[in-house]
């Protein structure tokens, strides 16, 4: 399986052309959907590693996202919830508490939200998402639905955007800590913590698809799967961009204040 044969791809799946015989051509092809659509290509992902962004926009993005990580364990209580099978619900458990943390232990929410106090943000009006994208909520809701409505083979595909997700946290932490005075390593734990996480979560679920999708329908729909969620993550991307670069903020949403 080479790009070349993979050019009948739409925005919503593979492509009914492309029949794939082989876990390895299975993975090859996943390996090409994070390549050419994950989130990190994003116009606005390259600003905000750049620099380019000013405090607010930075608070808008942080604003934003923490609806789509406070939103993960929720996700991932739906995909626990959708096996039978002991083994797995016991492999896909750490992902709550990597997020929600324990008692005595800080969890990925935690971080985040220590990100955007960093960043001057009140927690309380963050917790309440009051002030997010009506676009973010759309999206994020829709990951959840989908984890809910779709397999469970495809539920555990849509977790492998994690699979690329090391290399824009690397990018992140160093982007934004070279460029922005008003972001410190203390702030950025969230992302240095994923660096071993997401590895370790992306094993599993590949692992897993490649054993469980054993005909070529079973594996195009994990492909359309992780295409999905490339498109949940793209889209949010698209709203911060056009109401936080462009201008067009909607009614009611978060409001930077002037600089």
């Amino acid at each position: 399986m080479n790009a070349a044969s993979l050019t009948g791809m739409t925005a919503l799946s593979i492509g009914k052309d492309i029949k794939l015989t082989s876990a390895e051509e299975l993975e090859a092809t996943l390996r090409h959907i994070g390549a050419t659509r994950y989130h990190s290509l994003h116009p606005f992902h390259r600003l905000l590693h750049g620099g380019k962004l000013n405090k607010g926009q930075v608070q808008a993005w942080a604003l934003n996202r923490y609806y789509y990580q406070s939103t993960i364990p929720i996700k991932d209580a739906v995909v626990i919830s959708r096996f039978r099978d002991r083994a797995t619900r016991l492999e896909w458990r750490h992902r709550i508490e990597d997020h929600d943390g324990d008692v005595g232990s800080e969890g990925g929410i935690e971080r985040w939200l220590k990100l955007t106090e960093g960043l001057g943000l009140d927690t309380a009006y963050v917790e309440s998402t009051e002030g997010i994208l009506p676009a973010t909520r759309f999206a994020v809701e829709a990951y959840v639905h989908y984890c809910r409505e779709k397999s469970p083979l495809e539920a555990i595909a849509s977790s492998l955007t994690e699979l690329f997700a090391p290399n824009l946290h690397e990018e992140r932490i160093s982007g934004m800590l070279e460029h922005y005075d008003f972001v410190n390593p203390d702030i950025m734990s969230y992302f240095k913590r994923r660096l071993a996480q997401a590895p370790r979560d992306a094993g599993f679920a590949l692992d897993y698809v490649k054993a469980h999708a054993t005909t070529p329908e079973q594996r195009a729909q994990v492909c359309n799967a992780l295409i999905f969620k490339t498109n949940v993550l793209w889209v949010q991307l698209d709203a911060l961009q056009h109401a936080y670069v462009e201008g067009n903020i909607p009614p009611g949403a978060f409001v930077p204040k002037a600089t």
